[in-house]
């Protein structure tokens, strides 16, 4: 390499105790596969100089770490008197600029630049085991692809005293000798060596590569046994793969839209684990595919977990080797095959199966909501794609030419597009706890609902259900209704006997009728022994056999109705004698107690049985379903839309303004001075109930 390794001298020691306690932090710089690890253990092992090698792979206890704890590790190294190798990717400048901060009279800045061809990189990902990070395998094509094109090539503006690019293995291997003979006392010549002279040219073809690397993973996965079938083949997650939503037929706003992509995606992602979402355009030239690329690496999202991917949404496996459980479908709103684009081509390549399974679901589709479909195992997509669930969504239409146009009015458009990647992304979140727990680890489930705890608060906490509860609470969606499949499912629940606490009380009220509140034909009113607010009552249905909202359908609705005017009733009388507070009526999706109930809670959160995360989260993410949305998905739909128990587990937010706290004594704290309004949803459709509301008439 021209002005390279070979022909560069090395500063011979000058003697002084300040020469020879010289250390060197060298920064590589280079995509996954481009032999950075190699590079340092090849050095190490020979020098004569002490090396630290700082992985981020590696560095939280053999676990993936963090940027912070890499910092940390490489000043505890320098402090040492040893030279350090900073093993991550640091292709952007900014990636680079921290460590650049350690520069000292005593520590030299060097950069090695492993820039090797992309092909090179990728294929040994592709083709690579045990890797440290896991970056391997045909999802290794694509975080290399993505990086790649945000790469900044370091310069010695940035405070480097030496840059060193190496362009292929001839080069790799001359500065591993250069490394491994520099002396505790040695330094090198300062400046840039090996520098390209002309423009990178050769990226063109990454994911043409990508495509045929993933392609042969997966085929040859296949033939050692790893899937014939179905869903998974040669990945790790579940995959949603969707196409831009109201972008094309719609004439949505491109940048607008783009916003909305980024930011549900980044929402879902944070908290739901261990699935991925791919959008999928025709083009690589799209412009929407563009702009969310550059909007995913400006917020920083895991590109493992979200990826940008170019062909045709009906043949992502057999032509691009991505594999997907479920792709949406940009519908009608009569949902209905036929037209034009997305819609057109996945009820072509599913064939009628689509449609009869589709009618089975839903007849229709409101703008903003979504409905997830289990495609049968004759489905062509499903044979030839590995695809069990078509996921149809409907956006806002911008096009005067289409039915429900908005004339360009964006605050509601951009609420309704908000609203549909949210059920597409949620209906998506159920089909991936489906499809795992298709085969249940029985015995473990059995533990979990036979292990008890006798003091109170763990009573709480204990979730004795069905050993297919997780499963079924978790695929009902917005806007579905069960289908044959589902219905055939068995519910036979084991609940604890703790848990049987409401039903006894519901079915025999005259037993407990001193800690009653009210005893009706259809429903009974008690406080709830474990307040998490000033007001907080339960409103039980007295039918048997209507455990949870799970079992709630179009003819429970009178009883859901009665219960929802209880409720309401006791908030007016709350009011009456005190008109501060504000209250909402809702259901929990999983409930930890036998027998449906209504909780009617003060927004206050004022009480001492309110202690933990999962207390508050129970009450203030889309775990909890407001009474009034129940009513409104089972009348439309046939049954409620369900949110998932991870959701318990998010970080601790106000409920009014959204600001996050570290535990529930500070949140509490903040929660008794915080005057923010409300958010916007519950400020409507009287989800959220006080004195000043109109149909509430308190005198």
């Amino acid at each position: 390499m021209d002005g390279g390794a070979s022909s560069d001298s090395r500063i011979s020691p000058k003697g002084k105790e300040e020469e020879s306690n010289r250390t060197v932090l060298a920064i590589l710089v280079g995509p996954p596969g481009s032999g950075k690890s190699t590079f340092c253990e090849a050095v190490i092992s020979a020098s004569r100089r002490p090396w630290v090698r700082v992985c981020q792979d590696t560095i939280g206890n053999g676990k993936t770490g963090t940027k912070a704890q890499c910092l940390k590790g490489a000043v505890d190294a320098l402090n040492e008197g040893k030279s350090v190798f900073i093993d991550r990717c640091n292709l952007e400048r900014e990636q680079r600029a921290d460590f650049l901060k350690f520069c000292g009279s005593r520590t030299d800045m060097h950069a090695i630049v492993l820039d090797l061809p992309a092909k090179v990189c990728i294929s040994r990902c592709v083709n690579r085991t045990g890797h440290e990070g896991n970056v391997q395998g045909g999802r290794a094509a694509v975080i290399v692809n993505k990086m790649l094109q945000n790469k900044e090539a370091p310069n010695l503006n940035e405070g480097f005293s030496r840059i060193t690019f190496c362009q292929n293995d001839s080069d790799v291997k001359e500065a591993i000798k250069m490394y491994s003979e520099l002396g505790p006392a040695d330094k090198l010549s300062p400046g840039e060596f090996g520098k390209k002279s002309k423009k990178e040219s050769g990226q063109q073809s990454i994911m043409k590569f990508f495509k045929k690397s993933a392609r042969e993973e997966n085929s040859q996965k296949e033939k050692e046994g790893g899937s014939s079938s179905g869903n998974g083949a040669g990945n790790e997650f579940p995959t949603l793969a969707f196409p831009s939503i109201s972008t094309a037929d719609f004439q949505f706003d491109l940048d607008k839209a783009s916003d909305i992509i980024v930011e549900s995606a980044q929402d879902f992602l944070k908290r739901v684990d261990n699935v991925r979402l791919a959008l999928v355009d025709l083009s690589d030239k799209s412009r929407i595919i563009s702009l969310v690329r550059e909007k995913v690496m400006k917020k920083g999202i895991d590109s493992n977990r979200f990826i940008t991917f170019v062909g045709d949404i009906t043949m992502l496996y057999s032509k691009g080797g991505l594999r997907c459980t479920a792709i949406a479908n940009a519908a009608n709103w009569r949902l209905k095959p036929g037209g034009g684009g997305v819609n057109a081509a996945i009820f072509k390549a599913a064939g009628e199966a689509l449609d009869i399974a589709t009618k089975e679901r839903a007849e229709t589709l409101n703008p903003g909501s979504s409905v997830a479909v289990p495609l049968p195992s004759t489905s062509p997509l499903y044979q030839r794609e590995g695809v069990t669930h078509v996921i149809h969504v409907l956006g806002p239409n911008m096009n005067p030419q289409r039915p429900n146009y908005l004339q360009n009015d964006y605050t509601k458009g951009c609420k309704i597009l908000r609203d549909a990647y949210s059920s597409l992304f949620e209906s998506f979140a159920s089909v991936a706890c489906l499809e795992r727990n298709k085969k249940p680890k029985l015995a473990e489930l059995k533990d979990k609902t036979s292990g008890e705890s006798k003091n109170k608060e763990n009573r709480e906490e204990v979730k004795s259900r069905n050993q297919n509860q997780t499963t079924t609470t978790t695929t009902t969606t917005s806007g579905e209704s069960k289908n044959k499949e589902n219905r055939e499912e068995v519910k036979s629940r084991n609940w604890g006997s703790w848990a049987l606490a409401l039903y006894n009380t519901a079915m025999d009220p005259e037993k407990y009728k001193d800690g009653l509140l009210e005893i009706a034909d259809d429903f009974i009113v008690l406080n709830d022994l474990y307040p998490k607010a000033r007001k907080h009552v339960l409103v039980l249905s007295r039918l048997n056999g209507l455990d949870c909202l799970e079992d709630a359908k179009r003819e429970h609705l009178p009883i859901l109705k009665s219960m929802h005017s209880a409720g309401v009733k006791w908030v007016k009388k709350f009011l009456s004698e005190d008109p501060s507070p504000h209250f909402r009526l809702g259901y929990h999706s999983v409930p930890s107690m036998r027998q449906l109930h209504l909780h009617v809670i003060s927004q206050d959160f004022d009480s001492p049985s309110l202690k933990n995360k999962k207390h508050w989260n129970s009450f203030n993410t889309a775990f909890f379903r407001d009474s009034v949305d129940v009513i409104d998905e089972i009348e439309e739909h046939g049954s409620a839309k369900l949110s998932g128990e991870k959701l318990l587990e998010m970080e601790l937010r106000c409920h009014r303004c959204k600001s996050a706290h570290p535990n529930i004594p500070k949140l509490k704290s903040h929660i008794a001075k915080c005057r923010a309004s409300y958010p916007p949803h519950l400020l409507q459709n009287s989800r959220l109930l006080s004195a000043t509301n109109n149909d509430l008439n308190i005198s």
